[in-house]
């Protein structure tokens, strides 16, 4: 088998749809057993002054859509860019909203989700 270049790879994943990345991670969970997420999110405290720049940047997180995920939905797509489906997604199962953003963004968006009624977290 051919080896794929590191050039080709990534501009294959510029063509995929976000669903079709998903589905590329959760393959590469399932054969390697690894999650390529959690290996960036590892490696970036190790570039030169990475630590001073997320002491002053937050990830909100979503615990829960709450009673008016309709609502919380809405809120995802406007503030992430998200379609309907990856937005629906993330309410329905949780997890980061917006990583390694400056604190006073994080706390307007943990505002207005929290008005929504959804359970939201800075981490």
């Amino acid at each position: 088998m051919a080896k794929i270049k590191k050039e080709d790879f990534i501009n294959s994943l510029k063509e995929m749809t976000i669903l079709e990345v998903k589905e590329l991670v959760d393959a590469m969970k399932e054969e390697f057993g690894v999650d390529p997420s959690a290996v960036a999110v590892a490696a970036a405290p190790v570039a030169g002054g990475a630590e001073e720049a997320t002491s002053s940047n937050k990830t909100v997180v979503l615990k829960s859509a709450g009673g008016s995920k309709v609502a919380v939905i809405k809120l995802l797509k406007e503030i992430t860019g998200l379609g309907l489906v990856e937005a629906k997604g993330l309410a329905d199962n949780g997890g980061n909203v917006k990583e390694n953003i400056p604190v006073a963004e994080a706390e307007e968006i943990v505002k207005q989700l929290t008005e929504a009624g959804a359970e939201v977290e800075l981490a």
